[in-house]
């Protein structure tokens, strides 16, 4: 498990520290059985710990700098990359990666945030991932590189939102945002999008436009941060745990929902906690959805993406139609 952890982790941390002590003794056969009774303990305690998850905890994971990034995915997943800068109008910007790669025997480009990992100078360099204008602008240059050479996209999706700064706005970040949403729902090459960290408001959707949308098991997707959320609504930064609840920020919310496409699940105590296990499993939902969009019509996927996201946020409106067509039907 990583070395950081948040407070609920704390009977997991304990548990943790009490195997090391025993590594570092000698080797009898009474430590051997108190390694594996704590081990089995351990997994009993983080099955408990994450089966009952808050909604606000699962923001805490999701934030966890232990947690696997998007450098991290594609040096685990994909061959041969190498990473393409700059929006060719103001500069790079290294909250966002962009790049060719080989993924199962094709030349794909991926594109996704990157927060930084432990290390502090890394996270300041990446602007804790939130991206500018230019990396927006920079991602859609090369998506549409993509489309002109055929290469299939895989959109890896880690931000707490776009860089609300003044020289953000000063550079478009809302035109910006707005011409992604607009350009990565008309290219014609398959998109696979797959939540792995935070799902940030406007920040996320600037790369998340997609065929299939996938999402790890403690990712959160929200229309905004639970902190931005409880600042508007009570005026009270405090009540972040209250707008995480009403946010409905999870995976399997947003799944019943029919935002996202597929859960992808972790490991026990979360991807941090076992980095490559989480690729494996991300690696198996991802491989399965993307030999099914390369082999897929063309036109087709571009109307079913279209039908996809036009459907969504029409909770509600069941019946709706009928009523209008109704006359007898009073108005509510």
């Amino acid at each position: 498990m990583n070395s950081e952890s948040v407070d609920f982790e704390e009977p997991i941390r304990v548990l943790l520290h009490e195997i090391e002590i025993l590594m570092q003794t000698p080797h009898t056969e009474k430590r051997k059985k108190t390694i594996s009774e704590l081990r089995e303990r351990l997994e009993s305690v983080r099955s408990e710990v994450y089966e009952n998850l808050t909604a606000w905890q699962r923001v805490l994971v999701a934030r966890h700098p232990g947690r696997p990034n998007t450098l991290d995915y594609v040096s685990r997943l994909f061959s041969n990359f190498t990473e393409l800068h700059g929006d060719r109008a103001f500069g790079d910007d290294h909250a966002i990666v962009c790049g060719l790669a080989d993924y199962r025997g094709e030349s794909i480009v991926v594109v996704g945030h990157q927060k930084g990992g432990g290390d502090t100078k890394e996270k300041i360099f990446r602007n804790f991932g939130y991206a500018k204008p230019e990396g927006y602008r920079k991602a859609i240059r090369v998506m549409k590189f993509a489309e002109k050479f055929g290469r299939p996209i895989i959109s890896l999706v880690d931000t707490p939102a776009a860089y609300p700064g003044i020289e953000s706005e000063e550079r478009g970040v809302a035109q910006a945002i707005a011409y992604n949403l607009r350009e990565m729902a008309m290219l014609t090459v398959p998109i696979l999008v797959v939540v792995t960290g935070e799902g940030g408001s406007g920040g996320a959707l600037g790369l998340a436009i997609g065929d299939r949308i996938l999402m790890q098991e403690y990712a959160i997707y929200s229309v905004i941060p639970p902190e931005g959320c409880a600042a508007i609504l009570w005026r009270d930064a405090s009540q972040k745990a209250a707008a995480a609840e009403a946010l409905k920020i999870s995976a399997k919310q947003l799944f019943d929902f029919g935002i996202i496409d597929e859960i992808v699940p972790e490991p026990k105590g979360a991807a941090h906690a076992d980095p490559a296990a989480a690729a494996q499993m991300l690696d198996h939902s991802l491989g399965r959805e993307f030999d099914k969009l390369i082999r897929g019509d063309p036109d087709l996927r571009l109307d079913n993406r279209y039908e996809k996201f036009r459907r969504m946020g029409n909770f509600g409106l069941e019946g709706l139609e009928s009523a209008e067509s109704d006359p007898s039907v009073e108005d509510n």
